[in-house]
């Protein structure tokens, strides 16, 4: 049992080392089985908890990947106790330090991906089908998810961090002058019969 078992998770973690690369891909099988569950929904006309629950799940995915992995605000909280200054760089000159996120993006993909699986694998079931007055639940969503960004984007605008950065950014030095340097010329290639034997 042992062996089938460790057979299956090597067969998963293959196909997972196999689709990491596919970025746009994956998230256009995510858009596509979402659009699935949706019009499940719409079509059976039930199953507004599976789907409430599964918006919720998503919203705190969401919120983990746009979290850093070291909160700043207590390693600010740690960094008084030690009498020490915030750590994050104040100005150019001091070292860069990526974004890390809490979520990483394929974390983030694979577990959307077995949410929205399991939430479509529950709307064939009558048990999961709890009558709900389902407006109520898409304001309440709403409101929470308008909360939680709100939130979210004040802690960014407070540690003065971004989440979707690619790589440091680079500053114009006031003092100095850009200096615009010619492109390279591309030598002409070596011709074989002018080359001198050694």
């Amino acid at each position: 049992m042992d062996r089938i078992g460790g057979t299956i998770k090597q067969k998963y973690q293959k196909f997972l080392d196999d689709v990491v690369p596919f970025i746009v891909p994956r998230w256009l099988f995510v858009v596509g089985i979402l659009f699935y569950f949706v019009y499940r929904i719409i079509v059976l006309q039930g199953w507004y908890i599976s789907c409430y629950a599964l918006a919720i799940f998503h919203l705190n995915l969401f919120i983990a990947f746009l979290s850093p992995k070291i909160d700043p605000s207590f390693e600010l909280a740690e960094s008084m106790d030690d009498d020490e200054g915030p750590s994050l760089p104040t100005n150019n000159n001091e070292e860069f330090r990526p974004f890390i996120r809490r979520l990483p993006e394929f974390k983030f993909w694979e577990q959307t991906v077995i949410s929205t699986l399991i939430a479509i694998f529950s709307t064939f079931f009558d048990c999961f089908n709890v009558p709900v007055f389902w407006p109520i639940l898409v304001m309440y969503f709403f409101i929470l998810f308008f909360l939680t960004m709100k939130r979210q984007i004040r802690h960014m605008i407070k540690y003065r961090y971004l989440p979707f950065t690619h790589g440091k950014t680079k500053y114009k030095d006031s003092n100095k002058e850009v200096v615009n340097e010619p492109s390279p010329v591309p030598e002409p290639p070596l011709d074989p019969s002018t080359l001198i034997p050694m």
